[in-house]
């Protein structure tokens, strides 16, 4: 699977291009703006992006009204097929927000629901009551997502809502050629609904990447052989963080060695997870950290650890927006891609991880571990990288058993010679790849 070995970036395409929140319904070509914008991905080395929702909508992409149509505020499916032909021309795969658990109030079908009530043929599309009444005081009771009734809960259970958007799936491969999907709050969306989409995305595109998000629980039941390939890591992005924050290492390094650690009760062994340390529904990562000199050492923790790091755009070079100003404060309207020493030092990332088969499929192992340091080593079948991190503003001499001399930084080409001891200067990651 392509994914495994990619590097991804996102893009909340409303909030990239400016566009405003209400859905005016004045057409205009935003979208174009991510051509402007391949060749800073290209030169951070990211091969994938995943675009949030850019499907018509009432507000914020997530309460859809047309799954078929890219939202007027950002252009035409032209204009979105000219940028996914520039992405892929590029060597960038495509990866869309699958927003299947609910649409918007304004979604064609509900509004038919509205108009006609019990003589809409949608009107099992949704959870809906005639018994009773909604906040908008329709005459008619739904369901929402979580109690948000501006999000109208799908009935996936109704074999024509499910025709619908497997269709839609169809259509977007078919007209934009997209490579997978990132599915919203799939810890929500019905299993066997899950089952069948993946049997159904297997049979449109070889190696369709579908990716879930979960934010608790045994990530197995939906990443598996049937279901997803792959689904968010929550847990390990509160680890990541906070272990920065309180400078105690050994919180991340618990969660990783739980997840993919030697032992045979590991959770998660051999599977790829989506690694981040923030996105468009969290604090920037800049803001939340308390030292900005762990601005580089929480990415290269997220890149050498397991998983399929994903770099959520502007943060590559320190853009801050904390979540209490508000989800449009963390989706930000950049004028242009800026590079920075932070920026370098992740495109050095990228450049590691795509090129390692340890750093992309091999087991995970601790080494050393301190409250300010953690070593850990990847392992494959014919790779070996040990991730060694110094947290702490004063040196560190490592000592421990290398199991060989030398090994070459993958970060920076240099020889590290493990004799008498591996110093770690202040603030420091390196990636050493062992050498016989």
């Amino acid at each position: 699977m392509w994914a495994y070995e990619s590097v991804f970036y996102q893009i909340y395409p409303l909030g990239f291009c400016g566009a405003p929140f209400e859905n005016d319904g004045v057409l205009t070509h935003r979208i174009q703006k991510v051509n402007d914008w391949i060749p800073h991905i290209q030169k951070l080395g990211a091969n994938a992006v995943y675009f949030s929702p850019l499907f018509e909508s009432d507000t914020h992409g997530y309460n859809t009204r047309d799954y078929t149509k890219i939202d007027t505020r950002l252009g035409t499916n032209a204009d979105f097929k000219e940028v996914c032909d520039n992405l892929h021309a590029a060597g960038i795969k495509v990866v869309l927000d699958g927003v299947f658990n609910h649409v918007g109030r304004g979604f064609w079908a509900f509004q038919d629901v509205l108009e006609k009530r019990w003589d809409s043929p949608y009107k099992d599309w949704f959870h809906i009551s005639f018994d009773g009444n909604s906040n908008y005081n329709d005459g008619l009771w739904y369901e929402g997502w979580e109690g948000n009734y501006d999000l109208v809960k799908l009935n996936l259970h109704n074999e024509d809502v499910i025709a619908h958007l497997f269709s839609c799936i169809k259509g977007w491969i078919d007209e934009f050629d997209i490579d997978g999907l990132r599915l919203d709050v799939a810890y929500c969306l019905d299993h066997d609904f899950i089952r069948r989409l993946r049997a159904y995305c297997d049979t449109l595109k070889p190696d369709f990447f579908l990716v879930g998000e979960v934010v608790h629980g045994d990530y197995n039941q939906i990443m598996n052989d049937t279901m997803l390939h792959s689904v968010t890591n929550y847990e390990c992005y509160k680890g990541l963080y906070s272990s920065f924050n309180s400078m105690n290492m050994f919180e991340i390094n618990h969660s990783l060695l739980r997840q993919f650690g030697p032992d045979n009760w590991t959770l998660y062994k051999g599977k790829h997870l989506l690694s981040f340390v923030d996105n468009h529904d969290v604090t920037r990562v800049a803001s939340i950290l308390s030292n900005e000199a762990h601005l580089p050492l929480i990415y290269a923790m997220q890149f050498g650890m397991p998983g399929i790091p994903c770099v959520y755009y502007g943060s590559e070079w320190g853009a801050k927006a904390r979540k209490e100003d508000g989800d449009p404060a963390l989706r930000a309207c950049f004028d242009a891609p800026e590079w920075t020493t932070l920026t370098d030092f992740i495109s050095r990332l990228v450049a590691a991880k795509k090129s390692s088969e340890a750093l992309n499929y091999g087991d995970f192992r601790s080494v050393l571990l301190t409250n300010k340091q953690s070593i850990f080593e990847r392992k494959s079948a014919n790779e070996r990288v040990l991730v060694a991190i110094n947290a702490d503003s004063e040196s560190f001499t490592a000592h421990f058993d290398a199991s060989c001399g030398t090994a070459v930084d993958l970060l920076t080409g240099e020889t590290h010679d493990f004799g008498g001891g591996s110093t770690l200067p202040p603030y420091s990651a390196a990636f050493w790849k062992m050498e016989h």
